[in-house]
């Protein structure tokens, strides 16, 4: 059982002797919360006892930046500590978790991780220098994710067919934009080009926060973005959503219909976003930013404004560190799968 200390308890005392309600006040709060969380007597200090960062791989303003923004305001209240959100770009979100693999596994230095950086990166890196699976310690699934394929306001297409056979027919003259090599926007646009047999030009962004401006300037003429950074763009106008890669429509965007529906059942795959610590993470670290996660995707407000972007809050039975390390297994699996994978994500064709 987590002992806790007689100063934190004499402060306890302090904060429950003005009245009942101020239980309720931040200060004992946090107080209470780095209480639950600190070590067995003997075993260390309580954690946390100071700020904690959160590396997020990519540029602010992208999907994974605001999910982690939105989690991380409701985690530095529940921990009783500032959060900082540090945004690492480089190298399709991998810069960012090799930064984080080389962090004091203290759980003062915390990875958004993703899709990318713990799936398909295995594919656009043969000689990727961390391991997914065994160089971070999984805290827990934070959201998923259906990604949008969208397009410049003045693209002469209506719907993926329409891309498709534009595409065809201009070749190299349509650039396709994405968050770097091996990134989320990469990979599922890659597959979509696959699918549809296109070879556009690709150019790549520090994120899709950059990229995404760059097709509302009209400078590249199509995307794939997750729901959650597009969404906000669809709505205003701004730029086109052709399908979604979702088994169902969204209710945020009910009149973008699905993958299949578009002529396209090939292309449905949904991206998420997690948290992260570097191996050998103390397992009461894990255990206290575990519950504390849980808490934030139980939070009317973090599920309202995740729920608002189009993201999948993960059910309860779905949100342990064990059920993380099986999805990263799994992707694992299937991103090494590939028998040429630099070929297959660049989009060209695999010649003999």
């Amino acid at each position: 059982m987590n002992q806790i200390r007689a100063s934190d308890a004499a402060e306890m005392r302090t904060c429950r002797g003005d009245n009942l309600g101020r239980l309720l006040h931040r200060a004992c709060f946090g107080l209470l919360v780095a209480a639950i969380l600190a070590t067995p007597s003997g075993a260390g200090p309580a954690y946390p006892v100071r700020a904690i960062t959160v590396i997020v791989p990519f540029a602010a303003g992208g999907p994974t930046d605001i999910v982690t923004h939105i989690v991380t305001d409701h985690l530095a209240k529940r921990l009783g500590q500032q959060i900082i959100v540090e945004n690492v770009v480089g190298a399709g979100g991998t810069t960012a978790a090799i930064r984080a693999t080389r962090a004091a596994p203290d759980g003062y230095t915390l990875l958004m991780g993703h899709m990318g950086t713990h799936g398909s990166a295995l594919a656009a890196y043969p000689q990727l220098v961390y391991d997914p699976v065994t160089d971070f310690t999984p805290i827990g699934l934070v959201v998923r994710t259906p990604v949008l394929v969208v397009v410049r306001r003045g693209l002469p297409v209506h719907d993926l067919a329409d891309l498709v056979r534009y595409s065809s027919k201009h070749g190299k003259a349509i650039t396709m934009a994405h968050a770097g090599f091996g990134s989320i926007s990469h990979a599922t646009c890659t597959l979509f080009n696959t699918i549809g047999d296109i070879h556009p030009a690709t150019q790549a962004f520090q994120g899709t926060g950059p990229a995404l401006k760059a097709l509302i300037a009209g400078r590249v003429d199509y995307m794939c973005d997750q729901i959650v950074g597009a969404a906000p763009r669809v709505g205003t106008g701004e730029v086109k959503a052709l399908a979604i890669s979702s088994g169902r429509r969204s209710p945020i965007l009910p009149d973008v219909p699905t993958s299949a529906e578009a002529g396209f059942p090939d292309f449905e795959i949904s991206a998420w976003s997690a948290l992260f610590a570097p191996k050998a993470t103390p397992q009461h670290i894990v255990d206290g930013l575990n519950a504390a996660l849980a808490h934030a995707l139980d939070d009317p407000e973090v599920r309202q404004a995740l729920g608002s972007l189009g993201g999948e809050i993960p059910l309860a039975d779905e949100r342990s560190a064990s059920t993380l390390a099986t999805l990263i297994e799994r992707e694992a699996t299937r991103w090494r799968s590939l028998s040429r994978p630099a070929a297959v994500l660049d989009g060209s064709r695999v010649r003999q």
